[in-house]
């Protein structure tokens, strides 16, 4: 599967944006999928993740209650709607997808994912 991210932009705090990874392949319903985040000089950090079939969401403790994440089975398309964006959140985001089902434990890891976008720039002015 291919993974292809966009969305990201320059955004004042407060302000929202919504990321989208488009996904080729199976259906986007096959696959668990995942949101991560890197800023300069830090380690990728687990923003958000839906896992296939049950379809649970999981988020991070630093964007529980301002993120969303989604998919669109139609549009074979996942999406991370920000709100109330922080500059603590300027970070490259990386959308992350493994096929089938993961245990709640590796949800958060980047190493369970098997397939992984290019990223997109999201920057938060103060």
């Amino acid at each position: 599967v291919q993974l292809q991210a966009s969305g990201g932009g320059l955004v004042q705090a407060g302000g929202s944006l919504r990321l989208s990874c488009a996904t080729s392949g199976r259906t986007v319903t096959s696959y668990t999928v995942a949101w991560f985040r890197q800023a300069p000089g830090k380690e990728r950090e687990f923003v958000a993740g839906r896992r296939s079939h049950a379809g649970d969401t999981h988020y991070a403790d630093s964007v529980k209650g301002r993120f969303t994440i989604s998919r669109d089975s139609a549009k074979n398309t996942v999406y991370l709607q920000m709100n109330s964006l922080e500059p603590e959140d300027t970070a490259v985001y990386y959308c992350a997808a493994k096929l089938g089902s993961v245990i709640l434990s590796a949800l958060r890891t980047t190493m369970m994912y098997d397939y992984w976008g290019q990223g997109t720039l999201v920057t938060v002015s103060s």
